[in-house]
């Protein structure tokens, strides 16, 4: 969960330096937007992407002053490496009321955390920000990041969650250029990274599915994603959106089964019964467990069957 307490489940990478794009995406159902300023733009657009997006980012502060029932999809930024020019020139320009927070790529390091956390309380202070508000989707592209995960998730408030950064790691890996099926060649780096998060008790992003003629890949793909201990994924076009959700919403059969497996629970404990048994299983504490969990991310995404 975010610092909002809702889970997030699809995360959309937005160039910067396209305000069509930028407009639309405020208005679409993903749960957020990352409006880029690293990789997705050219270098001679970097300082377009900035002003743009600060902008945008001013227009939905307006909008949620005059009203505050204005919904859009989280708001994050994700900036230039850490340390470098173009990472202080972008906290700058982006840093302001109507941001939530800063996907912060290539991340290998706490010490790079501890940078970021020193700019962003400077520039909260600036901006007349409650301090710590803006939270950090940390993308892990290496190795290194990788052998990392956990204390860089764990060491600081800001964190939300870790982002895997696919194409990064693969490059540094050297594998191949085209993916196997769903990603299997990443399974691995996938399963350390969300057993990281989960141990840090923040969000999992996996990374892109990125062909967009493979609609059925995508779906196996952000399934696996989930069978792996993802919370979601990140995506690149609006059309990704729903299978994203889907795949970390419950389903009605996943509801279905969660409440009789409570039911279950209920009525063997009001009769005093220890051993609790369940369609020809018997139900231990983590079952149950998971059950309630079940039900209460399905209420906190409003899914009501």
């Amino acid at each position: 969960m975010t610092a909002r307490g809702k889970l997030l489940r699809s995360w959309m990478f937005v160039p910067g330096d396209r305000q069509r794009m930028i407009d639309k995406a405020l208005s679409l159902h993903v749960d957020a937007i990352m409006m880029d300023i690293e990789d997705g733009v050219a270098p001679s657009a970097k300082q377009p992407a900035r002003e743009q997006i600060g902008a945008s980012l001013d227009q939905v502060a307006q909008q949620l002053k005059s009203r505050p029932d204005h919904r859009t999809p989280a708001r994050f930024v994700r900036v230039n490496a850490v340390g470098s020019e173009r990472f202080i020139e972008d906290i700058t320009a982006v840093v302001r009321p109507g941001l939530e927070g800063l996907v912060i790529p290539k991340v290998d390091s706490i010490a790079q955390i501890r940078i970021v956390e020193d700019e962003l309380g400077r520039a909260e202070v600036a901006h007349h920000i409650p301090g710590g508000s803006l939270e950090l989707l940390v993308a892990i592209e290496s190795p290194v990041g990788l052998f990392n995960a956990y204390p860089i998730a764990s060491c600081s408030p800001r964190v939300a969650g870790l982002m895997f950064g696919a194409e990064d790691f693969t490059r540094e890996m050297n594998l191949p250029v085209r993916r196997d099926a769903e990603a299997v060649d990443m399974i691995y780096a996938r399963s350390a990274i969300a057993t990281a998060a989960a141990a840090a008790h923040v969000q999992a992003v996996d990374g892109v599915w990125v062909d967009l003629n493979d609609p059925e890949g995508l779906k196996r793909f952000a399934r696996q994603a989930r069978r792996l201990g993802m919370s979601g994924i990140s995506i690149i076009h609006p059309s990704q959106i729903d299978e994203a959700n889907a795949a970390f919403t419950p389903s009605a059969e996943d509801i279905a089964y969660a409440r009789e497996v409570l039911a279950a629970f209920d009525t063997a404990r009001a009769r005093g019964e220890g051993a609790i048994a369940f369609r020809g299983q018997l139900l231990d504490f983590p079952i149950v467990d998971r059950a309630r969990q079940t039900i209460e991310l399905a209420e906190s995404l409003g899914v009501t069957h």
